[in-house]
């Protein structure tokens, strides 16, 4: 394969641009799209994290093509026309230098000349279509109508952002029906001779998870399988979901100051106008709205901490953005309009008064977010430098509202590089779906996310994090994400699927995860993953940990007898109890026994967000007792029994109080699942004592750990009864 061809080092000579690990990575996929056949059923795959460089990596890879025969690159692009502009714009930044030098035509196919000529059909090209019914039929049309000859050129489609849009499939009164545009797109492939098809996504579970065949409509359907996934590099820079669901559970960490909760009133509040709940004329002391009121003041603050950092460090002061996106209905974007505005003004008022409540609004952000800033070791300005800085910028009309809700807005809003305008020192940017897949916001510290995932798909949900990308140290300090608990407990389980999918993948893209139920009678089956809604699921994976987190014990009169049965049970399985240093192999039907007698004795904080779902962790137990290949080594489950134990019930993470999630310790407890658990899950059962002095109820209890065996395969977990 050629890599020093003229289109693959007009990327290579941008320097710092391209690590070793990119170069890697392009040129693999270019040479197995080269040598490996794909077709429509069997993609190349590059498989990236959301707004991890994926682009960068897939325009050099088309440049490298170029060098090795392929003739034409069709880009298809999201169906929006904001995304659609973007990509033209950024396929004509990139290869500005050969379309100068007439090596190049690059058309958007909306807006293609009337006639080209052989001289122009004779070069490379590059044609962006919008996965939309017209956009795709232009493309047909060019190709089988208008330059017939095309067909037979050497052709590389490359799908961007592929998921849904790409498979297309919908169930509507028990019957699968095709999207048009999967119809069209099966058409296209039909007549390009020679053709290789690259799929770009950092959510590729439309894609990896679907039934082997769908009949629609009496016509059959090829799923879309990889042929081959390639993996885009990570840069060290990078911030994604790791940092927001698993670094910020570790206090010693600087995620750890990342999310503060929101209540779920709080949210229903913003969802539509509400003057008795939310006071226009008092919204800076409205309970309503308190988290709300935080988050901008946070916002303003953290803007200010930065640009004074800036200063101090000999560099341009940047502009910052704060992203609110609760609701996809216009008509709560011009509600949260209204109050967000009325709340800024109410702040520039109380400025220009000179108020106190102003002072003591922005000293309770500044003693927020200082801790993190001295976690970093970073310049941290005084209360009086901040105070005045951010009085100036509310006085100057530096802090700018902008609702986005349409297409034609956004297209408005994009400057050259395709990211959304920030035009003022301060923008807060308010909006629906139009702002999640692509669009990029840059220095964006604060998130204000109240979207409900259990109704929407996974990957659409992920790729509402606009905050994913590459993001400098000194703004992470200052950065906060504003959700609801069940919000975020949701996200963390997509994060956790998400891993898991990542990882199977990378190892084998053939049979990447097992998919299982439980059906009425509470058996646990195989199951289809596209009947699956991710956000309700468990990931099983080797060790992973099911435990209930977020509870409060049953009063000391109820639990106190319902721990002394136990007692006794765990006695007469265990002559030894309670001196017990070893784990023990007790029946499966023990331990759904003792799950069943433990489980009323934990009340769990659903209105704060947290749940355990017993029945789906007794399922799963039931599944991984019973996956040996050996009988003899099934239905039966490690116990590994820990009494005397005085954990707190409440921890501090940052500046904010959660719930311990730790009865067992990864050192010891977690060496011993690695002894023993290799082919039988494990129960761990945690006698607390529960002392009121640990904001216990006063009686001790038994908090329960089920773990899976080292011996199985990554699984996803469906909470739902299959019927």
């Amino acid at each position: 394969m050629k890599v020093d061809g003229l289109f693959y080092n007009s990327f290579l000579t941008q320097i710092g641009r391209y690590s070793d690990q990119d170069k890697i990575c392009i040129e693999s996929v270019v040479r197995r799209l080269s040598k490996q056949k794909t077709s429509e059923a069997r993609p190349g795959m590059l498989l990236g994290k959301i707004q991890s460089g994926k682009t960068k990596t897939f325009m050099a890879a088309i440049g490298l093509a170029f060098d090795n025969d392929f003739d034409v690159t069709i880009i298809l692009t999201k169906g929006t026309k904001a995304l659609a502009k973007q990509t033209y714009a950024r396929v004509r930044q990139e290869f500005a230098a050969h379309t100068k030098e007439d090596r190049l035509q690059i058309f958007d196919i909306m807006t293609m000349p009337g006639m080209l000529t052989k001289y122009e059909l004779d070069q490379k090209l590059i044609i962006v279509v919008k996965k939309q019914v017209e956009n795709i039929s232009r493309l047909i049309t060019l190709f089988q109508d208008k330059y017939p000859h095309l067909m037979s050129k050497r052709v590389l489609l490359v799908d961007d952002e592929a998921d849904y849009a790409s498979v297309g499939f919908k169930k509507s009164l028990g019957e699968i029906s095709a999207n048009t545009t999967t119809v069209q797109l099966e058409q296209f492939r039909s007549i390009v001779n020679k053709a290789a098809f690259l799929q770009v996504t950092a959510t590729p579970y439309s894609l990896y998870l679907q039934p082997s065949d769908v009949e629609v409509k009496g016509n059959m359907f090829k799923p879309i399988r990889p042929a081959f996934t390639e993996l885009v590099p990570v840069h060290e820079d990078y911030v994604g979901s790791d940092y927001y669901f698993e670094d910020s559970q570790d206090e010693d960490h600087l995620a750890s100051y990342l999310y503060h909760p929101l209540s779920a009133d709080e949210l229903s509040v913003l969802r539509k106008q509400d003057g008795r709940r939310v006071k226009l004329n008092n919204v800076l002391n409205a309970k309503s709205i308190v988290g709300l009121r935080s988050a901008i003041c946070n916002f303003l603050v953290g803007a200010c901490i930065r640009r004074f950092q800036d200063a101090e460090y000999g560099k341009s002061p940047k502009k910052f953005s704060f992203l609110f996106h609760t609701e996809s209905g216009k008509e709560a974007h011009s509600w949260q309009e209204t109050v967000v505005d009325t709340l800024v003004n109410a702040l520039t008022n109380s400025s220009i008064a000179d108020s106190n409540l102003i002072d003591e609004l922005l000293r309770e952000s500044y003693d927020e977010l200082s801790p993190s800033v001295a976690a970093l070791k970073q310049h941290l300005p005084t209360f009086p430098q901040i105070r005045n800085s951010a009085l100036k910028l509310l006085s100057d009309g530096s802090v700018m509202i902008t609702k986005v809700n349409s297409e034609k807005q956004i297209e408005e809003l994009l400057d050259d590089d395709g990211q959304l305008k920030l035009r003022t020192p301060l923008n807060i940017f308010i909006g629906g779906q139009i702002l999640d897949r692509g669009i990029t916001i840059a220095n964006l510290i604060g998130f204000y996310y109240g979207r409900r995932p259990n109704i929407y798909q996974q990957d659409t949900v992920l790729q509402h994090s606009r905050m994913f990308g590459f993001r400098p140290k000194e703004d992470l300090a200052v950065t906060r994400f504003y959700t609801e608990p069940t919000i975020y407990a949701a996200m963390k389980k997509m994060h956790e699927s998400d891993v898991a999918l990542r990882d199977e993948i990378a190892k084998n893209p053939e049979q990447p995860v097992i998919f299982i139920q439980r059906d009425k009678s509470g058996t646990v089956i195989p199951c289809s993953p596209n009947k699956i809604l991710l956000s309700n699921t468990t990931t099983l994976k080797p060790f992973k940990r099911l435990l209930p987190v977020g509870f409060q014990t049953i009063s000391k009169t109820k639990l106190t007898p319902i721990t002394a049965k136990i007692d006794r049970i765990l006695q007469d399985v265990n002559s030894s109890y309670p001196d017990i240093e070893s784990p023990f192999l007790i029946s499966l039907e023990k331990a759904l026994e003792l799950l069943d007698i433990i489980a009323p004795t934990l009340e769990m904080f659903q209105e704060e967000g947290y749940s355990f779902d017993w029945n789906a962790a007794k399922s799963a137990l039931i599944y991984l007792a019973n996956i040996q290949k050996n009988k003899s080594d099934r239905k039966k489950v490690w116990c590994l029994l820990r009494i005397d134990r005085n954990i707190k019930r409440t921890v501090s993470f940052g500046s904010h109080a959660q719930y311990a999630d730790a009865p067992d310790s990864t050192k010891t407890e977690g060496r011993i699942r690695q002894q023993f658990s290799i082919n039988q899950p494990m129960l761990a059962l945690i006698r607390q004592n529960g002392s009121e002095e640990q904001e216990w109820r006063g009686a001790p209890f038994y908090w329960p750990v089920i773990s899976v065996q080292e011996n199985s395969q990554t699984m996803i977990f469906s909470h739902d009864t299959k019927s």
